[in-house]
C-alpha cells in the first residue's frame, strides 16, 4: 500500500491502525487486512490512499492535496491532452463488452465451464491490465473512463444492437440470451407489467412456500391475506408489504442496463468476479461521481449476485470477493444513507435474503408434524453447509452499523415485518428427536450450520440494531420491533398448531424470535426506561413465550443425564454449542432472561402436584442435580437484571480466569463474543466476531484490577507455555463465583477445574485446609422492574423441596449427591439474602396466602417457614407407581430407620401443599424441570390435558423443621454429637455484624453455620429455636456401617499399599548395595599388575555387564550370539562447522549493507585446511593428519534403554504391520523405544565382556617410557586380536558391521568422500575416527566449551560412546598402516636418513607439525586391540603432547617479532646444557627457532604479532593452545576407564586436566608449575624437534607462502549459536516480506530465513524446485547436514526440517501480553523472546528436536 511519495512512507501492517479511522475498521466485519487495504483509495496527484474527510483526518506527513477542499487549487487538464482518450476509450470497452458476450455460451446445465471462462478471461487479460493501469494515470484519466463508463448515450449508440451492424446484433442477442439464461428479463418484456405497477403506485411481494416470488399489484389488505401453497403442503406464508418507497417490484427477475458500467458489472457477475476485472472497478473508486454510480449499480445488480452466488462452485473465494467491493462501497456512511433513500437499498437486501433462504425452505416437524404450516431452513444444504450467505450478511450487518441507515430500517415497518419473516425460517430449525429404541444409524453433523446460521443471519444483525437502541429518545423503535416479533412469533404458534403443550421427545435450540424479543425487551428495561409491563404481551402470549426456552433448559439436563445418548454425538456437540463462549450470549443468555421475565410476573412458579412415571431410577441423580442446578442459576443471574456493565465485564472476567489461566487474546475471544452486546464503549459495533477493541481501556483496567501476568514459562521436557494470566488473591477471595463459571463452562471439567483451583488457593493462603465446597457470593441487587423474581425463593412448594431433600440427605438417601445438599443449601442462604422484607416476630408472615390444609407450612416466608415444625404430612403417590409398595418420600420420622428409605428421587417434586389454582403444567414427560408449572394472573381458559393419575394418600410422622434439620445436618458433616454451638452465646457482636471473614469459605459445616447465622440474625423466634434446639440432648449419629463388600475393598488397598512400600524399600536397599559395591570395585588398587589381572579373571563372572531388555524384561549380559544394544539415534550434524573463532554474535541481515560470509565458521576454515593440504601433500596422509564431520558429522545419542538385537527385529516387525499412522518411517528404520518413547533409528550393540579392565588399570605403571613405546608399536602390528574374531561372522560381528552401514548412511556421501581418488579405504578410515572426534567434541559443547563442571558424562547412563569407540575401533583395525608411513614411528624414533626418497616422491607426507594431534590421538586409540590398557593410554597421550607443545611453540615463534625470536633463541642456547633443558618452553622455544630459522619461514611478511611478550603471557599461550586436546582426551580417558571428572575453577582447568591425565608429576608444585613440566620425551627432545622442523624447512624453500599459513591455527573456538535477532519482528518483516529470492528472482509467497546461516529461502516454492525439492529441504541438506530452522516471514513462526520430517517448532517472538501471533493474524507487536530463543538454540546444539517436538510429519521436499 503506498503513502505519500513526497514523504516517501511505506505503509505496513502494524501502523495500519494508526491511520485509518477505528469507526473503519469497526466496520470492516473481521475481513482480512487486505479488504481494508482496498477501502482506501488513491490521491489523483501522489498516488497516496485515502479516505473521505468524514471518515478520518490524514496526519501532517501527507501532501496538502489531502486536506478538506483538495481539489479547489487544482488546476483543470487541457481537453486537447484528452480527446484522444475520449475518442477511443468508448470504442475499447465496447469491444471488451463484446469479447465477454461472444465468451460467454450458456450451457445446458445453467453455467459454463470453469474451463471456458478461464480460457476467455485469459484471452481477455491484456484489454482488462490496459484499462487497469489506465487507472493509475491520475484523476484527468479516472475522469475520462469514468464519463465513458457512465454515458447511457455511448452505450446506446454502440450497445443496443440497432442499425444495419450484423455483428453487434448479434452480440446484443447473445447479451439477452444471457440475461434470460440468469432468470432475468429484459425490461421491455414487461413492459405491460411496469405500467400497471405505475398505476397502482405500490408494490408487493409474496412470498409463497418453497416458491420465488411473485409479484402482485394493489395495496388493499395485502398485508392480512394469505395464501396456501396446496400443491407444496409446506406451509403457509403471510404475504409482506415491503417498503412504500419501493418503485421497482421486479427485484429479483428484472435488470436494465443503460451505461457500460451496469453492463461491465453485470459480466464481471456472470464471469465470477475474475481477480483482474475486479481491481480494475476498485481502482476507479477515487472518482467521486463514479463511486455513487458503482454503488448504485452494484445495489441494482444485488439480486442477480445473490443468484450467482448460490450457483458457483467457488464460492469461498466469490464470496471474499463480493465482500471486497461491498466493504468499499457500504462502509461509508453518507454514501450507504444516500443509496438507501435513492435505491431502496434496505428492500433490496432483506428481500434477496429472504429469497435467497427461501430455495432451501422444507416442511418444520416441530410439535404438530402433520398439519404444520410451518417452513424452515433445511441445514443441510450447501447454501447453510458452505456458509454461502455470508456476504450478503455481512453487508446487511455493515449498513446497520450506521445511525441513519439503522434508523431508516427500524421506522419502516414493512421492512420489520419482512426481517421478521427471514428470522422465522430459522425459528425451530435443525430439529432434534429423541431415539427410544435403537442407536441412531447417521449422526448428522449440520448442527454446526444450524448455530452458524443463527448467529450470523439472526444474531449479528440484532446486536446491530441493538446498538442504536440505548436511550430513551429510541423507546419508539424498540416497540416497533417487540411488536412485530410478537406478532412472527404469533404466527409461528398458528402455523405449528401449538396450544399449551410441547411435543415430547422432541427440542430445538434455535428460537431467534424469543431472542429478538428477550433482548429488546431487555434493552428496553435497561437503557430505555420503559415500564417492564408497558411491552409485556397477555399472560397466554408470555406463557406460550417461555415453553420452549424451558424445554431446552430441560433437555440441556437429560442430555447431560444421558438420556439422548441414542441420538450419538452430535446432540452433545449442540448442547455444548449452545452455552460456548461464541454463542452464550446470543443463546443461553437471552433464553434464560426469558424465564426469569416469566417468574417476575408470577407467570411460572413451583409445580404442587405433578408425577413423572417414565424417569428412569439411574437418570435420577444427574435430572435432580441438572433441576437444582437450573433454579441456582435462575436465581442467582443478574446479566440482564441490574447488572451495569463494568459489572458484567468483570464477572465474566473472574469467570474464565478462575476456570484456567488465560491468554490476553482467549480472554478477548471468549468475554468480547458474549459481552459485546452491553459493552458501552463500543457504541457502533454490531457484529460479536470482532470482539472487543484491544487495548480498550475499560477491558484492560478490569483485567489489569483482577488479574496478575505470569511470564512465558518452560515446562519439564522444553515444551512452551505463552504469557498467561491468573486470578489476584484478592478476587478467590471475595469474586470467585461458581454459578457464574457453571454458566459459562462447556465441560464439567472445567467446573472442576476452578473449585481445584480456589482449593489450591485456600490452601496456599492458609484459609482452610480442607476441601471446600462452592462458595457463597451475594448478588448484584436486582433492577426494580425485576423484583418479582424474589417471588420463587419464597414459595411454599419450593420450601417443601427444600425440605424434603434435606430429610432425605439425613436419612443417607441413596440417589442425593453432596451437588445437591449444595444447591440446597445455595437455595437455602439465597432466600434469607432476598426476604421481602425484615421479618416480625409473628408467626403468620405477610405474603402467606397460599393455605396448607396438611399445615406444611403457615406462610411463604422462608425466613419464618425455617422455624417451623412439621409433625405429620399426607404424601401423595400413584396407585400403580412402584413407590407405592415401599416407604413414601420423607414418611419415617426423625428417630426411624435410614434404610427405609428407598423411593426415587423425581417424587421430591410430588409433595402436595394445599390444592392451588393453577394452569396446566409444561412439560408431563421425563425432564429436570417436572417441578415446574405455570399459572396465569388473568385468564383461567386453560384446563389441564387428560385425566390425573390415581393417587393414594398417606400420612407420615415428621416432627423436625428446616433449622433442626440444618443443626442434625451440621452434627452428621462433623461427626460429632452436638458439633453446633450457637457462636452468639459468646459473642453478641455476630448477630450486629455477621459478615465473619471465617465463614465466607470452608465446607459444609460452613455454609450450614452461615446460614444458621443469617436466620438469626433476621428473626428472634429463630434464634430462639436454634438455643432450643442445641440444648436438647441430640442423639448420637450412628457411625457408618462398612459392609462386607467395602471392608474386602479396604482390606485389598491396604495390602496393596503395603506392598508398594516393601518393594520401593527392597529397591532402595538394592540400589544402596549396588551403589556401595561400584565404589568398592572401582577403587580397587594394587601395585602388581599381576594381582590385579587375577582379581580380574577370578571375578569376571561378578563384574560382567548385565543389561535390561526392555522389550522381552529379560536380564543378562551380552553374547556373541545374542548380542544386546543400545537404542540409539543417528543424525547427521553440522553444528560444529557453525563455530566461529569471534565471541561476537552474527546478527541477522535486516538491511542491504548487512551480509553474512561463513568464511569464519569451523567448518569453512577446517575444509580450506585440508584443501591446502592435498594440494602440497600425499593424499594418504592428509587424510590422516585432519578430522573432517564439522559438516555432516554423524553424532549418536541414546535414551540408555537396552534391548536384545532379536527382540529389536521382532518389534519392528510389528510396526510395519501396524496400521496406525506414526510420525516416523519404519522402512527407514525409524521407531520409538518400547520403553520411554524416544525417537530413534538405530541400536548399537554392546561390546561383550566385564567391567572390570576399566578399573584394574587406575593405577599408574612403573614401566619405564621406552618400554611402553615399544609395547604400544606392538600392539599396532598385531592384526587379528580384536577379541570378536571377525572372520567367525557371529551374530554381534554381523550387528556392528550393520550398525556401522547405518552411521555411513546417516550422512550424505559428499560429506565422507574427501579423498582424491573416489572410493579409497582412506575415505572410511577418516570417517570413522572423525565419528569418534565428532561425538567428544559435541560433549564438549553441551558442556560449555570446557571441563570446569567436572562429573560424569551429562547424559549419565545415556551416554553411548564405550560402546561406539567398540564399534569404530572392530573396523578400523581392518585396515593396516604401512609401518613405514606409521605417524607413531615419527613421534618416537629419530628417522634415518631419507631425503633422497623424499625428493624422488612426487608429494611428500603432511610434516608431524601441521598433523592435528586430536586427530592423531583417535588414530592410535582405535587402532590399538580392545580393551586399551590404561598404561598404553597414557603413554600415547604423553608422546602426542610433545609434539603438540612443539606445535605449539613454532606458531609462537612465528607470532613473535624477530628481535623477540633473536632474544628467545640466544635465551634458550644459554639454557640448553642445564638438566631440565627439555622441560623448559624457553630452551625449547629457542632451539625451535633455531631449527626454523635454517628455512625461508620467517623471511616472509610478519603476521599478527602477540601484544605483550613475556614469561606470563607466553606461558598463557601455550596452555590455551593445548587445552583443547587436553578436554578431548580427559572425555575420551573418562569414557573409556570411567570415573569422574574433577571440577575447578577457569584459570586451574589445565592443571587440573594435565594432573588427572597423568601428564603433571605428582610432586610439581603449583607455584612452580609450567606447562613444560607435563613434557615426557621418549627420546632426546632436540633430536625430535630438529627433524620435525627440518619437514617444515623442507617444505618451506618449495612453497614458502604456504608454510605459515598451514601451521597457524586457531584453537580458540566460540560455543555454536543461531543468528542474533533484532528486537523487534516489525524489523524483519519489513525487510523480507518484499526482498526478492536470489534463485528466481521473485517476491516468495511464503519467504523464509535461515536461523543459521541466514540464507533467505523460498518456503514451497516451485519456481526455485531442483530435482525434486523444494529450496528450504535443498538448503537444510547444505546448511545442516538434514536439519534446517527457518523463521517464516509471514507467520512469524519457526519450522524445523529433520531429515524426511518437519515440525512446527512454534515462535521465538511475542506480543506485549506474552502470546503468539501465528500467521499475523492479530496485526500485534511483536518482540524476541530471549529466553524462547535459548531453548530453541540449546535444543538445536543439544541435537534434541527429535525428542522434544512430538507432532512430526513427512514433508515430501515439498518445503
Amino acid at each position: 500500500m503506498n503513502l505519500c511519495q513526497v514523504s516517501g512512507m511505506q505503509l505496513q501492517l502494524e501502523t495500519l491502525w494508526d491511520i485509518v479511522d477505528e469507526g473503519l475498521i469497526k466496520r470492516c466485519k473481521g475481513v482480512v487486512w487486505l479488504v481494508l487495504k482496498a477501502v482506501i483509495s488513491c490521491c489523483d496527484n501522489c498516488g497516496v490512499k485515502k479516505l473521505s474527510s468524514e471518515v478520518m483526518e490524514l496526519p501532517p506527513q501527507f501532501c496538502k492535496r489531502h486536506r478538506i477542499k483538495s481539489n479547489s487549487n487544482v488546476p483543470c487538464v487541457p481537453k486537447d491532452l484528452l480527446m484522444m482518450s475520449e475518442l477511443v476509450l468508448p470504442q475499447f470497452i465496447f469491444s471488451l463488452i463484446q469479447h465477454l458476450r461472444e465468451g460467454y455460451n450458456e450451457p445446458a446445465l445453467d453455467l459454463p465451464s470453469e474451463k471456458d471462462l478461464h480460457k476467455v478471461l485469459q484471452v481477455l487479460e491484456p484489454h482488462v491490465s490496459f484499462l487497469e493501469d489506465l487507472t493509475k494515470m491520475g484523476g484527468a484519466m479516472r475522469s475520462v473512463l469514468t464519463q465513458v463508463l457512465t454515458s447511457q448515450q455511448f452505450y446506446k449508440d454502440l450497445s443496443s444492437g440497432v442499425g444495419e451492424n450484423a455483428c453487434a446484433k448479434k452480440s446484443h442477442e447473445k447479451y439477452l440470451i444471457a440475461l434470460k439464461g440468469s432468470g432475468l428479463a429484459f425490461p421491455e418484456d414487461k413492459i405491460a407489467c411496469n405500467m400497471q405497477e405505475q398505476g397502482a403506485g405500490t408494490s408487493t411481494l409474496s412470498v409463497q412456500g418453497l416458491a420465488g416470488g411473485t409479484a402482485t399489484s394493489g395495496q388493499g389488505d395485502s398485508s392480512d391475506e394469505e395464501d396456501q401453497d396446496g400443491s407444496q403442503g409446506v406451509g403457509k406464508r403471510k404475504r409482506v408489504k415491503l417498503s412504500s418507497t419501493t418503485k421497482d417490484q421486479s427485484i429479483m427477475d428484472v435488470l436494465k442496463h443503460k451505461c457500460f458500467l451496469e453492463e461491465l458489472l453485470f459480466w464481471t457477475i456472470k464471469y465470477e468476479f475474475p481477480q483482474k476485472m475486479v481491481t480494475f472497478l476498485l481502482n476507479m473508486l477515487p472518482d467521486q461521481d463514479y463511486k455513487i454510480a458503482f454503488t448504485k449499480t452494484f445495489v441494482q445488480h444485488y439480486a442477480f449476485i445473490m443468484k450467482t452466488l448460490k450457483k458457483s462452485h467457488e464460492s469461498d473465494t466469490m464470496s471474499n470477493r463480493i465482500v471486497h467491493i461491498s466493504v468499499q462501497l457500504f462502509s461509508n456512511e453518507e454514501l450507504a444513507r444516500q443509496v438507501t433513500e435513492e435505491c431502496q437499498l434496505l428492500d433490496i437486501m432483506v428481500t434477496v435474503l429472504l429469497y435467497m433462504m427461501e430455495s432451501c425452505l422444507i416442511k418444520s416437524e416441530l410439535q404438530d408434524e402433520e398439519n404444520s404450516l410451518h417452513v424452515v431452513v433445511n441445514c443441510g444444504e450447501a447454501l447453510l453447509k458452505n456458509n454461502t450467505y455470508w456476504p450478503l450478511v455481512s453487508d446487511f450487518i455493515n449498513i446497520l452499523s450506521h445511525q441513519s441507515v439503522a434508523k431508516k430500517f427500524l421506522e419502516d415497518h414493512g421492512l420489520l415485518v419482512t426481517w421478521m419473516n427471514f428470522v422465522s425460517f430459522f425459528q425451530g430449525m435443525n430439529l432434534n428427536k429423541r431415539e427410544l429404541n435403537e442407536h441412531v444409524e447417521f449422526e448428522s453433523q449440520t448442527y454446526y450450520a444450524a448455530f452458524a446460521a443463527e448467529l450470523e443471519a439472526c444474531a449479528q444483525p440484532m446486536w446491530g440494531l441493538l446498538s442504536h437502541c440505548k436511550v430513551r429518545e429510541t423507546q419508539e423503535y424498540t416497540r416497533n420491533v417487540v411488536r412485530y416479533c410478537l406478532e412472527a412469533l404469533q404466527d409461528w404458534f398458528d402455523a405449528i398448531n401449538f396450544v399449551d403443550e410441547p411435543a415430547p421427545n422432541q427440542v430445538t435450540f434455535h428460537l431467534p424470535l424469543h431472542r429478538y424479543f428477550a433482548m429488546f425487551l431487555s434493552k428496553a428495561v435497561k437503557c430505555q426506561e420503559l415500564d417492564l409491563d408497558t411491552i409485556l404481551p397477555d399472560q397466554e402470549m408470555l406463557m406460550k413465550l417461555m415453553i420452549h426456552p424451558l424445554q431446552i433448559q430441560a433437555s440441556l439436563s437429560e442430555i447431560h443425564s444421558n438420556m439422548w445418548v441414542r441420538n450419538g454425538l452430535q446432540i452433545k456437540g449442540q448442547a455444548m454449542t449452545y452455552v460456548q463462549s461464541h454463542f452464550c450470549n446470543s443463546m443461553i443468555d437471552p433464553d434464560i432472561y426469558l424465564l426469569q421475565v416469566s417468574y417476575v410476573v408470577d407467570l411460572l412458579t413451583m409445580a404442587s402436584q405433578h408425577q413423572n412415571t417414565v424417569l428412569d431410577s439411574e437418570h435420577e441423580r444427574s435430572m435432580l442435580e441438572g433441576a437444582l442446578t437450573f433454579l441456582v442459576l435462575l436465581l442467582s443471574l443478574r446479566l440482564h437484571l441490574g447488572m451495569t456493565d463494568d459489572e458484567i465485564l468483570r464477572a465474566e472476567m473472574v469467570a474464565q480466569l478462575c476456570m484456567n489461566d488465560r491468554t490476553h487474546s482467549s480472554l478477548l475471544d471468549l468475554i468480547s463474543l458474549e459481552y459485546i452486546h452491553c459493552c458501552h464503549y463500543i457504541p457502533e459495533n454490531p457484529n460479536p466476531k470482532s470482539g472487543i477493541i484491544p487495548g480498550s481501556l475499560s477491558f484492560e483496567s478490569v483485567l489489569s484490577a483482577v488479574a496478575d501476568f505470569k511470564a512465558p514459562v518452560f515446562e519439564p521436557g522444553g515444551s512452551m507455555q505463552q504469557g498467561m494470566y491468573t486470578p489476584k488473591a484478592e478476587v478467590w477471595d471475595k469474586e470467585f463465583d461458581p454459578v457464574m463459571v457453571i454458566l459459562r463452562t462447556v465441560y464439567r471439567r472445567d467446573v472442576q477445574s476452578a473449585m481445584d483451583r480456589y482449593t489450591a488457593f485456600l490452601k496456599q493462603s492458609g484459609k482452610f485446609p480442607g476441601n471446600p465446597w462452592p462458595p457463597y457470593k451475594k448478588r448484584t441487587p436486582l433492577h426494580p422492574s425485576y423484583r418479582g423474581l424474589i417471588k420463587l425463593l419464597h414459595c411454599k412448594t419450593l420450601h417443601i423441596v427444600l425440605f424434603t431433600l434435606l430429610y432425605k440427605i439425613l436419612m443417607d438417601h441413596q440417589n442425593l449427591s453432596e451437588h445437591v445438599l449444595c444447591m440446597v443449601l445455595y437455595l437455602i442462604e439465597l432466600g434469607l439474602e432476598n426476604s421481602p422484607e425484615q421479618e416480625s416476630d409473628e408467626e403468620e408472615s405477610a405474603g402467606g396466602q397460599e393455605r396448607c390444609h396438611d399445615s406444611w407450612f403457615p406462610g411463604s416466608n422462608l425466613v419464618s417457614n425455617m422455624r417451623h415444625f412439621i409433625n405429620y404430612v399426607r404424601v401423595r403417590v400413584p396407585e400403580t407407581a412402584p413407590e407405592v409398595k415401599r416407604e413414601p418420600p420423607a414418611s419415617t420420622s426423625s428417630d426411624g430407620l435410614a434404610s427405609s428409605q428407598n423411593s426415587g428421587t423425581a417424587q421430591v417434586f410430588s409433595l402436595v401443599a394445599e390444592r392451588r389454582k393453577k394452569f396446566q403444567e409444561i412439560i408431563n414427560r421425563n425432564t429436570s424441570e417436572a417441578n415446574q408449572v405455570v399459572r396465569p394472573k388473568t385468564s383461567m381458559k386453560w384446563s389441564a390435558p387428560g385425566a390425573t393419575p390415581q393417587l393414594t394418600t398417606a400420612i407420615l410422622e415428621v416432627k423436625e423443621s428446616i433449622l433442626s434439620l440444618l443443626i442434625k445436618l451440621h452434627h452428621k458433616l462433623s461427626g460429632k454429637q452436638n458439633s453446633y454451638y450457637p457462636p452468639w452465646l459468646d459473642d453478641v457482636d455476630v448477630l450486629i455484624h455477621p459478615e465473619i471473614p471465617r465463614y465466607s469459605h470452608g465446607d459444609g459445616m460452613t455454609a450450614v453455620e452461615r446460614i444458621l447465622l443469617k436466620a438469626a440474625v433476621q428473626s428472634r423466634l429463630n434464634k430462639r429455636i436454634i438455643e432450643e434446639i442445641c440444648r436438647k440432648v441430640t442423639p448420637p449419629v450412628p457411625p457408618k456401617k462398612i459392609s462386607s463388600a467395602e471392608k474386602k475393598t479396604l482390606d485389598k488397598e491396604e495390602r496393596r499399599q503395603k506392598a508398594r512400600e516393601r518393594q520401593q524399600k527392597l529397591l532402595a536397599e538394592f540400589a544402596s548395595r549396588q551403589k556401595s559395591f561400584m565404589e568398592t570395585a572401582m577403587d580397587v588398587e594394587s601395585p602388581d599388575a599381576d594381582i590385579a589381572m587375577e582379581v580380574a579373571t577370578s571375578e569376571q563372572h561378578v563384574s560382567e555387564a548385565i543389561y535390561d531388555c526392555v522389550i522381552c524384561g529379560q536380564s543378562g549380559p551380552s553374547t556373541e550370539d545374542r548380542p544386546t544394544g543400545l537404542v540409539v539415534l543417528l543424525q547427521a550434524s553440522s553444528v560444529l562447522g557453525q563455530c566461529r573463532n569471534s565471541s561476537e554474535p552474527r546478527r541477522l541481515p535486516t538491511s542491504e549493507e548487512e551480509q553474512i560470509y561463513p568464511w569464519d565458521t569451523c567448518a569453512a576454515l577446517h575444509d580450506v585446511r585440508l584443501t591446502t593440504l592435498q594440494r602440497y601433500f600425499k593424499d594418504s596422509s592428509c587424510l590422516q593428519a585432519v578430522s573432517i564431520g564439522w559438516e555432516g558429522g554423524v553424532y549418536v545419542q541414546t535414551c540408555g534403554h537396552t534391548l536384545h538385537i532379536d527382540c529389536h527385529k521382532s518389534y519392528m516387525e510389528s510396526l510395519r504391520n501396524d496400521q496406525v499412522l506414526q510420525g516416523f518411517s519404519v522402512d527407514k528404520g525409524e521407531f520409538t523405544c518400547p520403553l520411554c518413547r524416544q525417537f530413534a533409528n538405530s541400536v548399537l550393540p554392546c561390546y561383550p565382556g566385564n567391567n572390570m579392565e576399566r578399573s584394574v588399570w587406575q593405577s599408574h605403571s612403573n614401566k619405564c617410557m621406552q618400554d611402553l613405546v615399544q609395547e604400544v608399536e606392538d600392539l599396532q602390528e598385531q592384526l587379528g586380536t580384536f577379541p570378536v574374531s571377525i572372520s567367525s561372522e557371529t551374530n554381534l560381528s554381523k550387528e556392528m558391521e550393520s550398525v556401522m552401514k547405518d552411521i555411513k548412511s546417516t550422512t550424505q556421501k559428499k560429506y565422507t568422500d574427501y579423498s582424491k581418488t573416489p572410493g579409497s579405504p582412506d575415505n572410511d578410515f577418516l570417517f570413522m575416527y572423525s565419528v569418534a572426534r565428532t561425538n567428544l567434541e559435541l560433549e564438549l559443547v553441551h558442556r560449555g566449551g570446557n571441563l570446569c563442571s567436572g562429573g560424569a558424562s551429562t547424559a549419565g547412563k545415556r551416554s553411548c560412546l564405550n560402546q561406539l569407540f567398540h564399534v569404530l575401533a572392530m573396523h578400523m583395525r581392518l585396515y593396516s598402516i604401512d609401518s613405514a608411513y606409521n605417524p607413531w614411528r615419527k613421534l618416537t624414533q629419530p628417522s634415518q636418513e631419507k631425503n633422497s626418497e623424499l625428493v624422488s616422491e612426487e608429494l611428500p607426507e603432511v610434516p608431524v607439525l601441521y598433523r592435528d594431534v586430536s586427530s592423531l590421538l583417535l588414530i592410535q586409540i582405535l587402532t590399538m586391540p580392545q580393551p586399551l590398557h590404561r598404561e598404553h593410554f597414557t603413554c600415547i597421550i604423553k608422546v602426542l603432547f610433545t609434539l603438540l607443545y612443539t606445535q605449539a611453540l613454532a606458531a609462537l615463534s612465528v607470532k613473535c617479532s624477530a628481535e623477540d625470536r633473536m632474544a628467545w633463541k640466544e635465551s634458550g642456547a644459554l639454557k640448553k646444557n642445564t638438566s631440565s633443558g627439555e622441560k623448559s618452553w624457553e630452551v625449547l622455544l629457542g632451539h625451535v627457532i633455531s631449527e626454523l630459522s635454517k628455512g625461508k619461514i620467517y623471511e616472509e611478511e610478519e603476521t599478527e604479532e602477540l601484544p605483550v611478550v613475556n614469561l606470563d603471557s607466553v606461558e598463557c599461550y601455550l596452555q590455551q593452545f593445548c587445552l583443547p586436546f587436553l578436554r578431548i582426551t580427559s572425555l575420551l580417558q573418562h569414557h573409556l576407564f570411567g570415573g569422574d571428572l574433577p571440577s575447578c575453577q577457569e584459570d586451574e582447568e589445565f592443571t587440573v586436566l594435565a594432573s588427572c591425565l597423568g601428564l603433571l608429576p605428582s610432586f610439581q608444585s603449583a607455584h612452580q608449575f609450567t606447562s613444560a613440566s607435563c613434557l615426557d620425551w621418549p627420546v632426546p627432545a632436540f633430536d625430535m624437534i630438529s627433524q620435525w622442523c627440518s619437514e617444515l624447512t623442507s617444505f618451506a624453500g618449495r612453497h614458502p607462502d604456504q608454510v605459515k599459513a598451514l601451521l597457524i591455527q586457531e584453537p580458540k573456538w566460540d560455543l555454536p549459536r543461531l543468528l542474533q535477532l533484532p528486537e523487534n519482528y516489525n524489523t524483519i518483516f519489513q525487510y523480507y516480506h518484499r526482498k526478492t529470492c536470489s534463485v528466481c528472482t521473485k517476491v516468495p509467497k511464503d519467504p523464509a530465513v535461515c536461523l543459521v546461516c541466514g540464507t533467505f529461502v523460498c518456503l514451497k516454492g516451485l519456481c526455485c524446485k531442483q530435482q525434486s525439492y523444494c529450496e528450504c529441504v535443498l538448503h537444510s541438506q547444505n546448511c545442516g547436514a538434514g536439519t534446517g530452522i527457518f523463521l517464516l516471514i509471514n507467520a512469524s513462526v519457526i519450522i524445523i526440517i529433520r531429515g524426511h520430517r518437519f515440525c512446527l517448532w512454534g515462535s521465538v517472538y511475542l506480543d506485549a501480553h506474552g502470546e503468539e501471533d501465528r500467521d499475523l493474524r492479530r496485526g500485534k507487536p511483536l518482540y524476541i523472546c530471549k529466553e524462547r530463543y535459548k531453548v530453541l538454540e540449546q535444543q538445536w546444539v543439544s541435537h534434541t528436536f527429535d525428542h522434544i517436538n512430538k507432532r512430526w510429519g513427512p514433508h515430501y521436499n515439498g518445503l
